[in-house]
């Protein structure tokens, strides 16, 4: 067994292949076709020094089949992968080879999952028309915010904050991502007032609210907080997938199946992993295991304070809201087969001035989350939380959002204060 065996230029790749885009800096000393077939055994089952193996070890081989500039394709037998198992795909896939002297930068752009080990994931129980159930929402996008700053508010102050937001016209109070047990903002103590405060707010406008409480944790800690959360008889919890551990939310996904819960994804530390574009893997690697995985909505990004193009956004999207896509210069293709799509959830420096170009990209089945752009309105949080309803009713009337403004006090505070901004 030889490097060279890993290269096979001609070979088509089988039905159930799980297939990887890599994109490939080869260190100085070697070219791009030999930093691949590199990648190709390190991530199978080859190794640096010549080996006489039985043939069915053979068959197991990865196989570079197509080279494009520094951008690879490499088919692995599905038979290396252990099925509900995404540690152990991902120890395979994006295991040793990041750390390989034969890549200066090496970047899985992209992943085809064969049809067997998607089946082998529950996927979401919700998805996006089990969310919009729960709101009895078809014709407008799922609204959210944060209460801002994002720590350091008592939990009376947390909850009297959401109560504000629900009353403008959110749907969702969430936590931040850093926010979970604090001394100053317990958990326990935050769920009980702010459930308090949902049902209040649900008794006065007619609308169903939630809230995406943080449980974050230690597994065993997170079970015993989604229990928690159950009994006071909210829908939701949030979990940090990526900080969790994919095991983890594999575990969360569970309980919350059988609690009756939706998950919602938030994707701090992401961009640890795909901010650098020659280096890590890409957000939409990480929407497909999400959605494998089970959550219910993600964190897809918007192209507001955070990095991330317009194109990497839709990208982001494709993978995590519909149910497939072709092949493309930035993906391979995939198909979901009846694995629901998950809510995106936009977010990140989002203001109702930037409402229209999302829903113009995106359509009105997704979730848009504002923080500042809610609570730093010049009237506050609930003025601040209807000027975003006003948006999504210029968009759903077809009226510009500017002209709709003229008419309607909290959208126009809003727009003088942020603008609008139109996506190229």
């Amino acid at each position: 067994m030889k490097y060279e065996d890993f290269l096979n230029l001609k070979y088509k790749p089988a039905s159930n292949d799980l297939i990887v885009m890599f994109r490939i800096t080869p260190s100085k000393e070697f070219s791009v076709k030999e930093a691949a077939i590199r990648v190709a055994a390190e991530s199978s089952n080859g190794t640096w020094s010549d080996l006489k193996v039985p043939k069915h070890i053979i068959k197991l081989q990865a196989k570079v089949f197509d080279i494009n500039k520094d951008i690879i394709k490499v088919a692995y037998p599905v038979e290396l992968f252990e099925k509900n198992n995404m540690s152990q795909i991902l120890s395979s896939i994006a295991g040793n080879i990041f750390g390989m002297k034969a890549v200066k930068g090496l970047r899985i752009e992209d992943v085809t999952w064969p049809k067997s080990i998607i089946k082998s994931f529950k996927g979401p129980k919700f998805g996006i028309k089990g969310v919009q159930k729960i709101f009895g929402i078809k014709d407008r996008p799922i609204t959210a915010t944060v209460p801002k700053p994002k720590v350091g508010y008592y939990p009376s102050e947390h909850a009297k904050i959401g109560f504000e937001a629900w009353m403008g016209g959110v749907d969702l109070l969430k936590d931040d991502e850093n926010l979970s047990n604090q001394s100053f903002n317990k958990f326990d103590k935050r769920l009980k007032l702010c459930m308090n405060m949902r049902e209040k707010a649900e008794k006065l406008t007619g609308e169903k609210k939630n809230y995406l409480i943080n449980i974050t944790a230690e597994t065993k800690e997170m079970i015993k907080r989604l229990k928690m959360v159950k009994d006071y008889g909210n829908e939701y919890v949030m979990i940090d997938i990526l900080t969790t551990g994919w095991a983890a939310v594999q575990t969360i996904r569970d309980e919350a199946g059988d609690a009756g819960l939706a998950i919602h994804a938030h994707r701090a530390f992401h961009a640890a992993f795909d901010r650098n574009p020659l280096h890590g893997l890409s957000m939409k690697v990480l929407c497909e295991i999400a959605r494998m995985q089970g959550v219910d909505q993600l964190h897809i990004g918007a192209m507001g304070k955070l990095a991330g193009s317009a194109s990497e956004v839709n990208d982001n999207h494709t993978k995590t809201s519909t149910m497939g896509n072709k092949e493309t210069n930035t993906m391979l293709a995939q198909e979901w087969y009846d694995t629901k799509p998950v809510l995106s959830m936009c977010s990140g420096g989002l203001h109702p001035g930037i409402v229209h170009p999302l829903l113009e990209m995106f359509g009105t089945s997704i979730g848009l989350q504002l923080g500042g752009g809610i609570h730093s309105h010049p009237g506050g949080t609930r003025k601040g939380a209807i000027a975003l309803r006003q948006a999504i009713d210029a968009y759903k009337k077809g009226v510009n959002v500017t002209e709709y403004a003229k008419t309607h006090k909290e959208l126009d505070e809003a727009i003088k204060k942020w603008g609008v901004k139109v996506y190229k």
